[in-house]
Order: structure tokens, then C-alpha cells, then sequence
């Protein structure tokens, strides 16, 4: 390969073809892309996700290719692989002789404070620029929280709605509300058909058997062999389109429901293809726009648009922020203190709990569960029970095909087990059964009796919740949202009290066993 003067890496989650950097076919750039184990080996990952994320950018270097680029790939078997970024770019350099050095930012603290290192130290000139890909810079949720304790997103998220002009009728919002999140709160009870889900049959074969030869350890499973997750720009926008044709028309009235008889609902499954950058926020936004003002099909209202966008413009881009807001230090918070081990169950779905059941096992399938199975099932439990954020967080970034760090920590740590002690949510995400039986048919056909707080066969989600709220009750009295909670616990009979105490005892006891 000749007259190659700059070096250009690609990471697993850039695969952008809409980029700046591929305007132009420069037969001085040489693009390389690799598979590591740096990165598989950070947690135990689902199998689909490792399998997923190699597939999409094996597609992307063939793109790359067909558009004329020069492209080094380096595959996890590959006997020149180091398996690490900076080891296989110092060879590189040196094999090419390459005279300047360039990347993407990272979305990644880590691997941005390595690669930033890395191109100080080389002997050879380096730049870095921007992904091309959020609405926001790094540091935009900082300083539009200065000063303050708490960032909450809702004024953030009308910031940009304002600065985007979407949603907006001159300078007030369409349709009169902001926010559209009461309305957008019902169980699923079969009244709306659900529409089929537009899922694909990527072979992904060859990577599986590369994962089993080089003996990268995994979970979860891919069935039959083939992966459901778009792996290709093509088919993330057949999958968006497919979105707002079918689903977004009822999206926002069951975002919160669960059931068993659908593991996707109406949601939009494109968090895969934006975490990876096969599609833009926006192209995303405004195709839901332009369905909505669509006269085809079913009528779209402002309602579900308005929690769909909520999504991709406000909750997406303020997680963001405040991960490189607070990061590295938020990776070790835990306002609780919290250290319990994950029960296994979470590895295998065997449980007698069957909303736990229900949710890991489509997680196992899938490699995938939608927001309100994570915070209030999974989640839920896991700050019930007492268990040590690492472990929580550990499980998410490895099961979820969507989850990476950036998205991921600040979702679990901050939303869903509050150990930045209320920094993103406003109150600790917890309930008892009863939350779960309102929004779900999983209370139907579980072992334990979800109306029962103690005695055989209770659910353990009620005990366990008022010994949280006995537990934590120092941390949590100075909350106002927390202050019904701790009125109706003072208001039981001492046994009652002491009949919960024992029970939810009695189960952190046999946790693994529940």
C-alpha cells in the first residue's frame, strides 16, 4: 500500500457513512477499524451484542471499500491483532509509515483519555474531531446546569426543543403542553392490535464460531444462529420507517407497559442503530415528523410524537451530558452503600418471580428490554435488595445490545439505582407490587401472591420495599417525594412493621433462591 500519509481510526460505535471524513476519496487516508479484546473483555457480554456491533462494522469497511476508501480491518483472530487500540495503531504507523494520526472522539471516558495520551506521545502529528453525531457538545449539560445540585432534564429538554425549533408554535410548544408524560401511562390490554415487528435474519454465524475459538467468554444466545438487529444503514432506516408507520401511532400511550405477550410493544428499537451511529438523531426526529403530518395510515397525535422525541432529544443527548459531566467519578457512586451480590437468577431467568423471569429471560433472547423493564423490574429489584451498583451496572452494559458506557451508567447509577443520591432523578425509582400487577399481566401466573406482604408465597417486592424505605429512611426524610412513603410506614402498627422487617430479612437471606 503506497503513498499512505494519515491514518484514520474508526470505533465500533462510529459508523457513520454520513461523516465529514468520507466525502472525499483520499488515496493518502487509510481508515482502519478493529475488533479487540479491550473491548469484550470489559464485562461479560451478551453474545449478541459482541456479535452485533462486529457484524455492523464488518458491513461498514465493505461500505467503506465500495466507496473507494482504503480500509484496514482487523479481525479478533487475526494473527497481527494485539488486542488492544494502541498497540495495533503503533504497529501500524510504523508498518505504513504514516506521518499524522487522526480519530473521532470517543464516547467513551476511558478509551478518550488512552487515545488522547496515545496521540501525544506519538512522534508523528495528530488531530481529532468531532463525531458528526449528537445535538450537543461534551460540556452543554454542564454548563446549563451550573451551579445547580440537581439537573433536571425537563428544562434542558425544552432548551432544545427552543434551540432546534421542534415542536414549537413560535415560541410556545405545539399543542400547548410541553410534556405529554401523564398521558402516556397505560397498561397494555389488548385493545390495540400489535403490529409485526420489523426484525431481520443477519447471518452472524462466522463471528459466533470466531467468539467460541478465541474463547471470549459470553451469555445469552443467538437463535438460530441469526442476529435480529439491523447491521446496516439500510436496514436501520427499514427498521425507522417500519417504526413510525406502525408503532409510533400508540408509542407514547403504552411506553410504560409491560406484558408478556410482546417483548417490543410499540417501541421503536433503534437504540442499536443510534448508539452506533448507523443513524442521525435527527433524520430520526424529522421522520417521525413528517409521519405525523402524514394524511396516510394510522393518525399519528401530539402525544406519542411528543414522548418519542422526548426520547431522542431530551433524554438521550442529558444522559450524555452528564456522563462527561461527572464521569470518572460517577462510576464509583453509591449513595446507599449498597454491596449485596446479583442473584444468578440474573445470568439464567430461574426465578420463581415471574416478573423477573419474564424480563431476564427476553433479555437472554433478545438482548434487549425496553426502559420501564429495566427501571421498574430489574432495576427496581436490584435497589430493593440491596445490591452493589458495580454489579447492577456490570449487568446492564453486558446483556443490552444497546448499552454502551456514555448511555448506560448514568441510566443505571443515576435513574435507576439513585447512587449519585439523586443528582438525575428526583426521587428513588422503587415500588411495590403494586406498580408492577397496574402496569403488567406478570402478577397473573407468579409463584408468589403479588397482594400479600408477608407470610408464604408473598411477594417479595413488598417486603422488601418498606425495609428500603426503613433502611434508608436518614437519606431519604430530607426528599419531598419520598415524604408519603415515610408517613405511611409511620403509620403501621409496630408488628405490622416488625412482620415486613422479618419477612424482607428472611428473603435477602435466601436471595438467590427466590
Amino acid at each position: 500500500m503506497k503513498n499512505v500519509a494519515t491514518l484514520r481510526l474508526i470505533l465500533g460505535d462510529q459508523l457513520n457513512t454520513q461523516h465529514s471524513w468520507f466525502k472525499q476519496v483520499r488515496a493518502d487516508v487509510l481508515y482502519t477499524l478493529m475488533e479487540v479484546r479491550q473491548e469484550t473483555d470489559v464485562v461479560k457480554p451478551h453474545i449478541q451484542k459482541v456479535a452485533g456491533f462486529f457484524s455492523a462494522m464488518r458491513h461498514f469497511a465493505d461500505d467503506l471499500v465500495r466507496m473507494g476508501h482504503r480500509v484496514v480491518y482487523l479481525r479478533l483472530d487475526d494473527p497481527k491483532n494485539e488486542q488492544a487500540f494502541e498497540a495495533n495503531l503503533n504497529r501500524l504507523i510504523r508498518e505504513h509509515r504514516i506521518a499524522r494520526f487522526e480519530y473521532m472522539l470517543p464516547d467513551d471516558y476511558q478509551l478518550d483519555r488512552k487515545l488522547a495520551r496515545l496521540a501525544a506521545h506519538l512522534s508523528i502529528s495528530s488531530a481529532v474531531t468531532d463525531t458528526e453525531h449528537f445535538l450537543t457538545e461534551r460540556g452543554d449539560v454542564a454548563r446549563h446546569f451550573q451551579g445547580k445540585k440537581r439537573y433536571l432534564m425537563e428544562s434542558f429538554y425544552r432548551q432544545m426543543r427552543r434551540r432546534h425549533d421542534i415542536l414549537m408554535d413560535g415560541g410556545k410548544p405545539a399543542g400547548g403542553k410541553w410534556n405529554y408524560d401523564q398521558s402516556n401511562r397505560q397498561r397494555y390490554d389488548g385493545a390495540v392490535t400489535l403490529p409485526e415487528t420489523c426484525l431481520f435474519s443477519n447471518d452472524v454465524s462466522d463471528i459466533v464460531a470466531m467468539l467460541d475459538r478465541c474463547q471470549v467468554p459470553t451469555f445469552g444466545r443467538v437463535g438460530p444462529k441469526r442476529l435480529i438487529w439491523p447491521v446496516t444503514r439500510k436496514q436501520a432506516l427499514q427498521q425507522l420507517q417500519a417504526f413510525v408507520d406502525q408503532r409510533l401511532p400508540y408509542f407514547g400511550t403504552y411506553q410504560d407497559a409491560m406484558t408478556t405477550e410482546s417483548a417490543f410493544l410499540f417501541h421503536s428499537l433503534l437504540s442499536f442503530a443510534l448508539n452506533t451511529k448507523m443513524l442521525h438523531p435527527l433524520e430520526v426526529i424529522q421522520t417521525a415528523m413528517d409521519r405525523s403530518r402524514s394524511t396516510s395510515g394510522e393518525a399519528v397525535g401530539i402525544a406519542q410524537l411528543e414522548g418519542f422525541i422526548r426520547q431522542i432529544l431530551g433524554w438521550r443527548e442529558y444522559m450524555r451530558g452528564i456522563y462527561w459531566a461527572h464521569m470518572p467519578a460517577y462510576a464509583s457512586m453509591n449513595h446507599f452503600g449498597h454491596s449485596a451480590r446479583l442473584p444468578d437468577y440474573y445470568w439464567t431467568s430461574d426465578t420463581r418471580m415471574n416478573c423477573l423471569r419474564s424480563v431476564i429471560s427476553q433479555s437472554l433472547e433478545h438482548a434487549y428490554a425496553h426502559h420501564i423493564q429495566r427501571l421498574m423490574i430489574t432495576g427496581n429489584f436490584a435497589l430493593l435488595a440491596g445490591i452493589d451498583p458495580d454489579e447492577v451496572d456490570g449487568w446492564y452494559l453486558g446483556i443490552y445490545i444497546d448499552a454502551i458506557q456514555w448511555v448506560e451508567i448514568v441510566n443505571t447509577r443515576g435513574m435507576s439505582q439513585y447512587a449519585d443520591g439523586g443528582l438525575v432523578a428526583t426521587k428513588p425509582y422503587i415500588s411495590s407490587a403494586n406498580y408492577i400487577h397496574k402496569m403488567s399481566d406478570y402478577c397473573e401466573a407468579c409463584h408468589y401472591h403479588w397482594q400479600k406482604p408477608v407470610g408464604e408465597r408473598a411477594c417479595p417486592f413488598n417486603s422488601f420495599y418498606w425495609a428500603f424505605v426503613h433502611r434508608h429512611r436518614q437519606l431519604l426524610s430530607g426528599n419531598p417525594r419520598i415524604a408519603m412513603m415515610l408517613r405511611n410506614w409511620d403509620r403501621m402498627k409496630t408488628r405490622k412493621q416488625d412482620d415486613l422487617l422479618a419477612q424482607a430479612e428472611h428473603y435477602r437471606a435466601v436471595l438467590n433462591t427466590l
